[in-house]
């Protein structure tokens, strides 16, 4: 996995835990699901690469 992949996909994974972080302490619902959806996305993209990786070699 590129090294700009694996940056970008981590920095999908920490900016939703903020957001659902933020979301919780403000008791905002929809600041809390698009944290969650966005770490999602993170680690699923993250997978994939992993798994492109796997079948390069």
């Amino acid at each position: 996995m590129g090294i700009a992949k694996k940056t970008r996909n981590l920095g999908h994974i920490v900016e939703g835990k903020a957001k659902e972080t933020t979301g919780r302490a403000l008791g905002n619902k929809a600041l809390q699901r698009r944290g969650k959806a966005e770490q999602a996305m993170g680690k699923m993209k993250q997978a994939v690469e992993k798994r492109r990786e796997t079948f390069k070699h």
